[in-house]
């Protein structure tokens, strides 16, 4: 017969942790979108050569490892600033960043997908720049982009999992704790695995749900 010494207060702390990663994840990804999209919006509307500064910047996010970007600005803030800043706003601070380096690219090829024809046709009924954004460009480009929108959400989800090189206690930190106390790796990993599962896949629904019902409309 299988037996654990998991207690009711253990399943609290991972649920405490569960919590916290969907705080992390939800104002990284908040931030992260609007500044993607007013990033996408930049490169799309000055063309490449223009946004070449802003494209390299972007790059560097993706292109580094988030745990090295955690570490370095971990660093850099507390000291080389001296500033007396938590681990938690770090970790929000640095995934924001590196959400709008991913959501700026989503952005800018759903707004490239818009037809050019739909778009002419509303300037020449007389909409200016900032009608067409908000009335045809941007709403047919939503529907291009939310699936991609829904994969990076669920990846900084995920990626969320390493904030715990900044002493922010996580899910995954707060199984890591469980395992050195209780021994026990393969089941509260399986636990883990399924709080993931949990408060992953009613967003990966969502995004199902919204994208057949787009695509009817």
């Amino acid at each position: 017969m299988f037996d654990t010494a998991l207690t009711a207060n253990d399943l609290i702390l991972l649920a405490r942790g569960a919590g916290m990663t969907l705080v992390v994840t939800a104002i990284s990804v908040f931030f992260g979108t609007i500044l993607g999209i007013v990033f996408g919006v930049l490169r799309y509307q000055v063309g490449p050569w223009w946004a070449a500064p802003m494209t390299f910047v972007l790059d560097i996010f993706r292109s580094i490892p988030l745990l090295i970007q955690l570490v370095l600005a971990n660093a850099f803030v507390t000291t080389v600033l001296g500033w007396r800043v938590s681990g938690f706003s770090v970790a929000c601070g640095v995934l924001s960043l590196y959400t709008a380096a991913y959501c700026s690219e989503i952005v800018r090829g759903g707004i490239e997908a818009v037809p050019q024809t739909l778009r002419r046709a509303a300037r020449s009924l007389g909409m200016t720049w900032g009608q067409d954004m908000r009335h045809i460009a941007l709403p047919l480009a939503t529907r291009v982009a939310l699936p991609s929108w829904i994969g990076l959400a669920l990846g900084v989800m995920k990626d969320s999992a390493l904030v715990y090189i900044v002493q922010v206690v996580e899910l995954l930190k707060s199984t890591q704790i469980l395992i050195t106390r209780l021994q026990e790796p393969l089941f509260l990993l399986m636990i883990c695995g399924l709080f993931y599962f949990v408060i992953s896949f009613p967003i990966a629904r969502l995004g199902g749900y919204l994208e057949k019902r787009w695509s009817h409309d």
